[in-house]
């Protein structure tokens, strides 16, 4: 077991973010996971796998352990769907690409989002009207204080808008190892209407698209608004798109006639926080390093040595901005650790 001390930690984390471990551990195994956890007098367990859900604003006094462990398994199967399990360490858009790869499909949509399979159902990811818990099956993880095995169904993850029992009830007090997803084989529903799909289709002169069509248009769409965290450090959507009642809606609208909006219900909308942080005028500003990108503004961006304090104040001044000019609270997405 390779214990790294005073680890930094800026390449374990898409805002590069530069932070240090004070014992850092990569872990390639489940074996090797319970090894560390049994040992006896161990200080707090901090763990990370992409590092692309969070914000580092101070050194970790803890034993982080980075959770890598591959492999990609298929458990069932029937001549119209798949079972397939995919450990904690593959890389979530590798991962969907193989699927693709092998026509198994309901994963497409969800191309290019950044991170570990890992860390997935903790964020219950979700892109272009699908989320993860929509062929989520179960998920095998490790708990924290035992070392014991546990076995989580779709209904025991409690999933949420961005939500889950991982950052609830469950939160620190388990490692999820494995993810196991039903996918089809064949006669697969896509989901092109949410969002620009069709439009990329239709740029494409593509008709009928396959499932591996659907994820090129994602991937098309997602590059041309969201920067590259190998390029310049983010977390992606910064902000969950708020959901507010119907009500408040209706007094925005005489306002703001063009706001756009998504009906959850016929008492809740989801309007883009996007389009809110756009509208109070943040959009490609920037505060020393730290910032707001200049296509998308829902992505706060490190634009070299930022910190994560400085990334964080700029959220609060953006949060602020947007509760007194729509009477909207901006929850994060990114899981700040303060």
């Amino acid at each position: 077991m390779n214990i790294e001390y005073n680890k930094s930690l800026r390449d374990y984390n898409t805002f590069g973010i530069e932070v240090i471990a004070s014992e850092f551990i990569k872990i390639t195994s489940e074996v090797a996971l319970k090894n560390v956890l049994l040992k006896k007098n161990r200080k707090e367990i901090f763990v990370i796998s992409g590092g692309s859900n969070m914000l580092l604003t101070k050194d970790i006094d803890a034993l982080v352990l980075h959770i890598a462990i591959p492999g990609i398994t298929v458990t069932d199967e029937s001549d119209d769907s798949v079972m397939i399990s995919a450990n904690a360490g593959e890389n979530w858009h590798d991962f969907v690409l193989h699927c693709i790869r092998n026509d198994y499909g309901g994963l497409e949509n969800l191309s290019l989002i950044p991170g570990y399979v890992g860390s997935a159902p903790i964020q219950n990811i979700g892109a272009y009207g699908v989320e993860l818990k929509d062929t989520f099956v179960s998920c095998e993880a490790i708990e924290v204080l035992s070392g014991q095995k546990h076995l989580f169904s779709n209904e025991d993850c409690k999933f949420g808008y961005r939500n889950s029992i991982f950052k609830n009830d469950a939160k620190g007090k388990f490692i999820i190892t494995k993810v196991t997803f039903r996918l089809s084989k064949k006669n697969h529903i896509l989901n092109t209407s949410y969002g620009a799909i069709e439009n990329a289709l239709a740029e494409n002169n593509i008709s009928t698209p396959t499932i591996k069509d659907v994820s090129d248009a994602v991937i098309q769409i997602r590059k041309s608004k969201l920067p590259d965290p190998k390029e310049i450090g983010n977390s992606g959507s910064f902000f969950k798109n708020p959901v507010i009642p119907k009500d408040h809606f209706s007094e925005l609208q005489k306002s703001h006639p063009n706001i756009p909006f998504y009906k959850v219900s016929e008492e809740k909308v989801k309007v883009p926080a996007g389009w809110l942080i756009e509208q109070s005028g943040f959009k490609g500003k920037r505060w020393g390093d730290a910032g707001v990108h200049k296509k998308q503004a829902l992505v706060l961006v490190n634009y070299d040595n930022a910190s994560g304090q400085e990334i964080l104040d700029v959220s609060k001044i953006i949060q602020s901005e947007i509760k007194n000019r729509f009477n909207i609270n901006l929850e994060t997405e990114v899981n700040i650790i303060k």
